[in-house]
C-alpha cells in the first residue's frame, strides 16, 4: 500500500510538472520578395493599401529600423536560414538555372533554423520560393525541411505558367509538379492546406516558412484587381498600378493564411514573422520612401524593409522597436524560444529581450552586407557595405570608390563624408576588411 501511494504520488508530481511546462509555440516566417518599406501602408500613406498585413502589424510589434541581410534575393535567404552572414555559408551572390551565371553554393554541414527546431520536436515545411539550390544536396527535404511543397528556382517568367527559361522548377516534396493557378495563390492555399493538418497535431509543434515569390518582377497582377486599382485611383500611370495591385494580390494572401491559423485553431501558440528579402525594385515603380534607392542597391532603399513579429499573449499589440538588426535575427530568437541553445558562432543576435518588452544588451555589433555579381557592370566581383554606430562604409559596384555616410544626421545618405571623415573611413574599412577575410575561405561554386 505504502508503495502503491509513493507511486500515485510520483505519478502526480510528474503530471503537475507536465502541465506546468510552458507549451513550445509553433513559428510561421511569412517572407515576401523585393517588397519595398514604403509599398507597406504601416510604414507609408502612399497610393498602396495592405490592410491586412497592417493589421498583423497592429496585433504585434512593428520593427522600424530592419534591414535585410542582403540587397538581393538568394543571400538574404541563405542568412535568414542559417543565422550567418551569406558568404560565410557559401552564398554571396544569387543562385541561377544558368551554372555561368550563378554566383553561390549553400555550404553543406550548416545546420538551417529547420534543422534546429527538428532537434527540438518540431515539425518543418517550407511553401513557396526557395532560391537555395536547383538540384542535390540543396534541395529543401535535404536541408531540414519535412514538407516542400513550392518553387526550387530564383524568378517565374510568369505566375501563371510558373516556368523560368523554360523549365518547371514547381515540386510537391522531390516531385515534379505542374498546377494551375497565379503561383501567389497557389503559395497560400498550398499554405492553408499545411496547417489544416497541424489543426489537426496540436500536440507536435511546426516550424512553417512561407516564401512568396510575388511582388518580385514580373508585376504581374489578377486582372481583377487590376481593373479595381484603375477605378480607384485613375491618376497611377500602367506601371504604378499594376505594381499596387499586384502587393494588393499579395496581401489579400497573406489574409489567407492568417485566417488559416484562427480556423484552425492555432493562432494563439503561433509566432508570425512577417518580412521580405530586400527592397523594392525601382525600375519596376516599386516604393521604398523614404529610404534612398532600391533592389541591388546598398543605400537604405534596398536594405531596409518591413518586419513584424506577433504573438498573441506575449507581444505588447501595438508596439514598436528602433531596434537595429537585421532579417536572420529571427533565427537565434526562434531557437531560443522553442528551447534550443542558439549555437556560439552565429552572427545573428536573438531578439527575445524586445519581445519581452525588455532592453537588448548593450553590447557593439556591426551590420555586414555582400552582394557578387556577374555582367559587365560588377564581373564576378563582389561589393560590401558596413555599418558600426550609426556609420556606414558602402559601395553599389566593385569598380566605384567606398563612401561614408553618418546616418544619424544623414539617414537619406546625401553627404558622401569619405573625403572629410578620414579616420572613420579608416576604421569602418579594417573591421570590412576582416569580414571579407573571414569569408575567404568558404567556397561558393
Amino acid at each position: 500500500m505504502k508503495s502503491l501511494l509513493s507511486l500515485l504520488t510520483l505519478l502526480t508530481l510528474a503530471a503537475s510538472v507536465f502541465a506546468a511546462e510552458p507549451k513550445r509555440p509553433n513559428f510561421v516566417i511569412i517572407y515576401t520578395d523585393d517588397l519595398g518599406y514604403g509599398d507597406v501602408s504601416t510604414y507609408h500613406d502612399s497610393d498602396v493599401a495592405t490592410p491586412n498585413i497592417d493589421k498583423l502589424a497592429a496585433e504585434g510589434m512593428t520593427f522600424t529600423q530592419m534591414r535585410a541581410n542582403c540587397t538581393v534575393c538568394s543571400p538574404s535567404r541563405a542568412a535568414l536560414l542559417t543565422g550567418r552572414y551569406p558568404d560565410l555559408v557559401g552564398v554571396p551572390g544569387v543562385i541561377r538555372t544558368n551554372r555561368d551565371n550563378s554566383w553561390g553554393f549553400l555550404k553543406q554541414g550548416v545546420p538551417t533554423l529547420a534543422d534546429e527546431l527538428k532537434k527540438q520536436g518540431y515539425t518543418t515545411a517550407c511553401i513557396g520560393k526557395w532560391h537555395l539550390g536547383l538540384e542535390s544536396p540543396n534541395t529543401p527535404n535535404e536541408r531540414g525541411f519535412d514538407h516542400f511543397h513550392g518553387f526550387l528556382g530564383d524568378m517565374m517568367d510568369s505566375y501563371i505558367t510558373h516556368r523560368r527559361e523554360g523549365n518547371n522548377y514547381m515540386r510537391y516534396n522531390d516531385r515534379e509538379i505542374d498546377p494551375e493557378g497565379h503561383a501567389t495563390d497557389l503559395f497560400a492555399q498550398w499554405a492553408h492546406q499545411y496547417i489544416c493538418t497541424r489543426g489537426a497535431h496540436k500536440q507536435q509543434p511546426f516550424f512553417l516558412y512561407l516564401a512568396f515569390n510575388a511582388p518580385h518582377f514580373p508585376i504581374e497582377p489578377p486582372k481583377e484587381y487590376l481593373d479595381a486599382v484603375k477605378k480607384a485611383k485613375p491618376e497611377l500611370d500602367e506601371k504604378r498600378a499594376k505594381n499596387v495591385a499586384f502587393v494588393q494580390h499579395l496581401d489579400d494572401a497573406v489574409a489567407k493564411v492568417l485566417k488559416a491559423l484562427d480556423t484552425f485553431g492555432l493562432a494563439e501558440n503561433t509566432i508570425v514573422y512577417f518580412g521580405s528579402d530586400n527592397g523594392g525594385s525601382l525600375p519596376h515603380a516599386q516604393n521604398n520612401d523614404p529610404w534612398r534607392d532600391g533592389k541591388q542597391s546598398h543605400y537604405d532603399g534596398g536594405l531596409k524593409v518591413p518586419f513584424f513579429v506577433r504573438w498573441p499573449g506575449h507581444i505588447q499589440p501595438g508596439s514598436t522597436s528602433d531596434y537595429q538588426g537585421m532579417n536572420f535575427d529571427v533565427f537565434p530568437t526562434f531557437v531560443e524560444l522553442a528551447g534550443g541553445t542558439p549555437a556560439e558562432d552565429l552572427n545573428a543576435v536573438s531578439l527575445v529581450p524586445l519581445l519581452e518588452g525588455k532592453p537588448m544588451p548593450k553590447k557593439p555589433r556591426d551590420l555586414y552586407f555582400v552582394r557578387r555579381e556577374g555582367g559587365q557592370r560588377y564581373g564576378g566581383k563582389a561589393y560590401q557595405a558596413i555599418i558600426r554606430d550609426g556609420w556606414k562604409l558602402m559601395q553599389n559596384d566593385p569598380y566605384m570608390p567606398l563612401e561614408l555616410y553618418n546616418l544619424n544626421e544623414d539617414p537619406q545618405e546625401q553627404h558622401d563624408l569619405a573625403k572629410t571623415n578620414r579616420q572613420k573611413f579608416r576604421e569602418l574599412q579594417q573591421a570590412l576588411q576582416k569580414q571579407i577575410q573571414a569569408a575567404g575561405s568558404v567556397p561558393w561554386q
